[in-house]
């Protein structure tokens, strides 16, 4: 791989572009929340099968979302997952249409299986897009496209639909103008100039001797024996659950609170992981490696995470936003991480990984569940065995291998 900074420019700047359509459609979520629980008169908890209904999807569509990548390539496979989430899109606009809660989440569905395959694609792209030691820091920056994309969501929704005054017709006409621009996003990028790519090892009918990872990668016969990838699809359901309890939750908080412009709050959580993005950037893998920022974030969010429920309520809504730089680097250094020396599993590895996405539609749930039952400001106790785990993977579970690997040491 040429990793001559210009070669990258072109492609960056396009999976950049998908980064930004990936953030603004989760991003939704985080406006729906409060507006479908007013809007349905339903609870807390229930309003946050939202996140459910889009995550559940990057489970059940994981396996199959890395199949299409393999048939079609990462061109084609991001094609198809902009067609399908303009799919889901033109539902949600249906859905508020004849006033369906049970359609809404139908349509947050699909549009979450176009996220999955969306995911896996362009972040298996980014990571074998250079050297595996920098993999965190193109992932940073396109984590940056991402979290202001989530944010700028409720940002351009709050134009059209007010949290003061919920009316489920305000969402009818906005949602079937984004489904003509997913599909002419789709279209445009199937023509774009992106190259496809393959990790060292991937191709299975070409096995180079001279490579230690194709040579570790092509003695095992299934995905299953690489135990650090096991445990990296663990951090990833922890990582994206807290990502998404900070982010998802934090409108909603500010909502209860009955804090002023409560849709801007997630605003904060972003910015927080924006930051840290920035650093990412700045310090790796220059100054530090992809598993020492690892173990710092766990850190930071275990600590950040203790002190949420230890001060009062209108305090703790702004750690919500340190939770969000807490947050910055767990993604981009779980994923390179844990599909290191995969070689020709590596797509798979990718959808596998993908799969751990579920924890953003299960711990959510949970989160809501015992904000229902004890307070919302207590409830972000649930995000504390999260970090700890993440922190186990950040300081040897990421470090696992099996000993017929043996190689010169790498940084990771």
């Amino acid at each position: 791989m040429n990793d001559n900074k210009k070669t990258l420019v072109l492609p960056l700047v396009i999976i950049g572009a998908m980064y930004v359509i990936l953030g603004f459609s989760i991003g939704i979520n985080a406006f729906f929340i409060p507006f479908i629980k007013d809007a349905f008169n339903i609870s807390t908890q229930k309003s946050y099968l939202i996140m459910t209904a889009t995550f559940s999807a990057y489970v059940i569509f994981g396996v199959p979302s890395g199949s299409i990548i393999k048939r079609v390539g990462y061109k084609g496979g991001i094609t198809t997952a902009f067609i399908m989430i303009a799919i889901g899109f033109f539902i949600i606009g249906y859905a508020a249409h004849v006033a369906s809660f049970a359609l809404f989440l139908i349509a947050l569905f699909i549009v979450g299986m176009g996220q999955t395959l969306l995911t896996g694609a362009i972040n298996s792209y980014v990571t074998i897009l250079g050297p595996h030691e920098s993999a965190a820091s193109r992932i940073c920056i396109m984590g940056i496209c991402d979290k202001l994309a989530f944010a700028s969501a409720s940002f351009i929704l709050a134009t059209f639909m007010s949290l003061a005054d919920v009316k489920l017709d305000d969402v009818i006409y906005p949602f079937y103008i984004i489904t003509g621009i997913m599909i002419v996003i789709g279209i445009l990028s199937y023509f774009s100039p992106l190259p496809e790519l393959k990790a060292v090892g991937e191709d299975e009918d070409e096995i180079d001797d001279d490579s230690l990872i194709s040579v570790h990668a092509n003695s095992k016969t299934s995905i299953l024996q690489f135990p650090h990838l096991l445990l990296g699809i663990l951090a990833i359901f922890f990582d994206v659950g807290v990502e998404i309890i900070a982010l998802g939750s934090i409108n909603d908080y500010a909502t209860i609170l009955k804090l002023p412009s409560p849709e801007h709050y997630v605003w904060f959580t972003s910015g927080g992981m924006v930051l840290g993005y920035l650093l990412g950037v700045k310090f790796i893998p220059k100054t530090i490696s992809q598993s020492t920022a690892l173990v710092w974030c766990a850190v930071l969010g275990t600590l950040t995470t203790l002190t949420i429920v230890s001060v009062p309520a209108n305090v703790s809504i702004y750690l919500v936003a340190v939770l969000g730089f807490a947050n910055s680097l767990l993604w981009p250094a779980i994923f390179p991480l844990a599909l290191a020396d995969l070689g020709k599993f590596t797509k798979r590895g990718s959808s596998l990984l993908v799969m751990g996405i579920i924890g953003g539609a299960l711990l959510p749930l949970l989160f809501g569940y015992v904000a229902d039952v004890w307070s919302y400001q207590n409830a972000y106790l649930v995000c504390l065995p999260s970090y700890l785990f993440i922190f186990y993977f950040a300081v040897s579970g990421n470090k696992i291998r099996t000993k017929a690997r043996k190689v010169a040491p790498v940084l990771y």
